[in-house]
């Protein structure tokens, strides 16, 4: 077996040939390749293990569980996830070691495209087209920790502007994966008739909370003081809040008539829930947009060019884009989040490839009420995107019109690795069974 050949996520297609071409000719049946760039201490048998499950299956590469050695030399666990066929985002926690199938790997790098950066992404997704890649829940190895940032800090590092160039090609390379799987689409023109349905108003603010005295208001308010030519309202559903959040809202509602204050009777909703409630409600307007409640929109004007854009394209969804800020609202790197990687040639596939599509959100009222959320807290408003991009047209807005409050507080702003494993996976379901609905819409069954 040869020695772990080391390389970086973001290559080159030449880059990656010339670094595997000794192993793809030494006749070793597997390469060991070091794709985190750092180095690992392997336990005893861990390279044994790793090519006795590829021996045993027909899968082209095996990764595995690993330990983390913390600053002060304290080792803890740290699981990666189970690959699906919608394990498609470029980032893919696979960790800092893989071990690959000489003969596919060979195969699949002669039918690569030149790359200057997605070298590794197109020959991952290029081996999972051979079969799914196998994790190993076993720790095999012991990694120093050098990222010690916070989950909420790292969270937006795809789609920091600077890596633009980057992006481009990952997204050439997941259009290219999906189409070689048939599930490749056009974008869609399901275009919505307007002023269908029986609404009383234009458009209501969704705000969802729980437990945000601190915040709340500041939400609402942002909401209220929105300057529109048409009738609007503001519908915040109180997930039973334990600290006040109950009483602020009570005090508002009875200050301006324009806020509907709903408390479910269940509590079993999650946020996708919540906003079940509040649009499936008689007080809910032709579009539902979307705030959050420690969020702001940039300016007053925001609600207007959302309803603006409803109307001019005929869309049943539209996004804007967002600026990091910290609490006082003083911009925190990297800035704007515009998701330029949308676009109305590709759009409805490489949201495929990312991990959100941007905010605020926006929905036509009318075609949120025939699909709706899932009842969870975690990637409800994206598993609508996708499946609104598989039938109608999204539009967006690229200027920023909402501004993302980082603090303490968020709810994703230090999550453990376990809670961070369980929602990438879950996006990853979203994926997958999206994948397989575009695929049986293109006739393609497996």
């Amino acid at each position: 077996m040869m020695e772990p050949i080391f390389i970086a996520p973001v290559i080159s297609t030449k880059k990656l040939k010339s670094v595997l071409s000794e192993a793809l000719v030494s006749g070793y049946d597997y390469i060991f390749l070091n794709i985190g760039g750092k180095d690992v201490d392997l336990d005893a048998g861990a390279v044994r293990r790793m090519t006795g499950v590829l021996d045993g299956t027909c899968a082209p590469m095996a990764y595995s569980d690993y330990r983390v050695e913390e600053a002060d030399g304290k080792l803890s666990a740290h699981p990666v996830i189970d690959y699906q066929a919608g394990s498609v985002r470029d980032d893919f926690d696979f960790g800092a070691v893989v071990l690959l199938r000489s003969s596919d790997v060979g195969e699949c790098l002669d039918s690569m495209p030149d790359y200057d950066y997605a070298a590794w992404y197109a020959l991952r997704l290029a081996l999972s087209r051979r079969g799914l890649p196998v994790r190993i829940p076993e720790q095999l190895y012991t990694m120093a920790e050098t990222d010690r940032r916070k989950s909420g800090e790292k969270q937006f590092d795809y789609v920091d502007p600077r890596n633009r160039d980057v992006q481009i090609e990952m997204e050439m390379a997941v259009t290219r994966h999906l189409a070689e799987i048939g599930a490749w689409i056009p974008e869609r023109e399901g275009l919505i008739e307007s002023d269908a349905g029986d609404f009383d108003i234009e458009a209501s603010v969704i705000i969802p909370v729980r437990n945000r005295a601190r915040t709340i208001v500041d939400a609402v308010r942002s909401a209220l003081g929105q300057q529109a030519d048409f009738l609007f309202n503001v519908i915040v559903v109180d997930n039973h809040s334990t600290d006040g959040t109950t009483e602020l809202l009570r005090e508002l509602s009875r200050q301006d008539g324009r806020l509907v204050h709903i408390i479910p009777e269940s509590r079993s909703l999650g946020i996708g829930g919540c906003w079940n409630l509040a649009v499936d409600s008689r007080a809910c307007g032709r579009f539902a947009v979307q705030l959050d409640s420690d969020d702001l929109y940039k300016d007053g004007h925001t609600l207007q060019r959302i309803v603006d854009k409803f109307r001019q394209e005929r869309c049943a969804m539209v996004i804007g884009s967002y600026e990091l800020v910290d609490f006082d609202g003083k911009p925190i790197p990297p800035g704007l989040i515009d998701h330029k990687e949308w676009t109305d040639e590709n759009g409805a596939n490489n949201a495929l490839r990312i991990n959100g599509l941007g905010a605020p959100r926006a929905f036509d009222t009318q075609v949120f009420r025939s699909i709706g959320l899932p009842n969870v807290s975690y990637g409800e408003d994206y598993a609508m995107g996708l499946r609104l991009s598989r039938e109608y047209r999204i539009g967006r807005i690229y200027e920023s019109l909402y501004l993302c409050r980082r603090w303490e507080g968020n709810s994703d702003a230090a999550l453990s690795v376990e809670r961070v494993n369980a929602n990438n996976a879950y996006k990853d379901f979203l994926r997958t069974t999206e994948i397989m609905a575009r695929q049986r819409m293109n006739g393609v069954t497996r």
